[in-house]
């Protein structure tokens, strides 16, 4: 299994536990349908990679983005660290490794 088959997988599980988190915390069904919709499409990225598919990892990386992106303009707007920072944090490690595996 190689590095960037486990950093989506555990990325996607983190997401998808974040929106569970936040709609039972919250009561915000936002948190669950983009948590969730996020967090399976990270796992899915990961099982193709899994089969050797190369575009998995490039699916990975683009949904990786996208959150580091969002929840970087999240923390901007609110100035809370959680849980924005924690996940644009987690996200900037995965996309780091997403990309080193790229690039290897």
């Amino acid at each position: 299994m190689t590095l960037g088959i486990v950093t989506a997988l555990a990325y996607g599980v983190v997401a998808l536990v974040g929106g569970i988190i936040g709609y039972r915390k919250a009561n915000s069904k936002v948190s669950l349908i983009s948590g969730g919709i996020s967090g399976l499409l990270l796992i899915i990225a990961a099982f193709v990679q899994f089969q050797g598919q190369t575009w998995g990892l490039t699916l990975a990386a683009a949904i990786t983005a996208v959150l580091v992106i969002t929840f970087g303009i999240r923390l901007v707007k609110t100035r809370k660290f959680m849980p924005a920072g924690v996940m644009a944090i987690l996200g900037l490690v995965a996309l780091a490794m997403m990309v080193n595996q790229m690039v290897a």
